[in-house]
């Protein structure tokens, strides 16, 4: 007979699974579609299709150019990353290690920062840069992320680092040692759980970004994939197969790098908050 804690956890199951299904619908519902002529989609979205068909996602992979989007969301995604790691944890180590006075102002004035929504920011920036002859290039974009993500990748970095013991670099540093050696031999090691947090914060922001590449980047070679997806559902509404092959071209990317990186993700979530 049957125990009340395992009839518990039947029924703790039951939902855990009926609310994945719930979740995965959606996208079984997309890809099903993908692989189907137009023709069935109008006769019946739910249904299955009669012949498993990849026209739809070479067509749209051709017709996106989705080849050269993805090298630019790639090329824009990576940079920005490595900008914001290295500058963003320097300037944290000096925030919490050297005691100068104007720490204190350069730590408010970013926390201030974080506070200011880009949309209030925008119009004067793309004038700014549009003068300096800056428009439609990707670095430029870069140096743009950079400035928006430096405020709350110092914060993350600043309060973890404030848990990290000196003894080490002390010694490291009555040993001769350089202020710059010791950051990155000793501190920087030791602020991997955290570093895994911010990248998957900051990919998840830079990569799915809409608004500041449709503000930069004008010439259809240099869009990054939410743009390009945006145009493209513009211009083949009525071809709904070819629309939701693109929508799964465009997040497939995350998809992949998400299960190869999963245990690293979760890993760095879990150390961080224990941090």
């Amino acid at each position: 007979m049957m125990t009340q804690r395992r009839i518990n956890s039947l029924i703790k199951q039951f939902f855990a699974i009926l609310f994945l299904v719930f979740m995965l619908l959606p996208f079984f519902l997309v890809l099903i579609n993908a692989l189907k002529p137009r023709i069935e989609i109008i006769k019946n979205p739910m249904a299955l299709p009669h012949a498993l068909s990849l026209a739809n996602f070479t067509k749209a992979w051709v017709t996106m150019k989705f080849g050269t989007v993805l090298m630019n969301t790639a090329y824009i995604t990576a940079f920005s990353q490595i900008l914001l790691i290295v500058f963003g944890a320097m300037l944290s180590y000096m925030l919490v290690r050297w005691d100068f006075k104007a720490n204190k102002v350069i730590f408010t004035v970013l926390i201030c920062a974080m506070i200011i929504p880009f949309q209030s920011l925008m119009i004067p920036f793309v004038s700014i840069f549009g003068k300096l002859g800056l428009m439609n290039s990707r670095t430029a974009l870069i140096f743009f992320y950079m400035g928006f993500g430096m405020p709350m990748t110092t914060f993350m970095y600043h309060g973890f680092m404030k848990g990290i013991s000196r003894e080490m670099e002390e010694a490291a540093l009555i040993d001769g040692c350089s202020h710059f050696y010791c950051f990155w031999k000793i501190v920087f090691p030791n602020l991997k759980p955290i570093t895994t947090t911010i990248l998957i914060v900051n990919i998840l922001w830079i990569w799915n970004d809409f608004l500041l590449p449709s503000l930069v980047l004008i010439k259809d070679k240099n869009r990054t994939i939410p743009l390009s997806t945006f145009y493209f559902f513009g211009e083949y509404t009525a071809e709904l197969g070819l629309a939701m092959a693109a929508l799964i071209l465009s997040v497939l990317p995350v998809v992949v790098i998400y299960l190869f990186l999963q245990k690293q993700i979760v890993t760095g979530v879990m150390d961080g908050a224990i941090k």
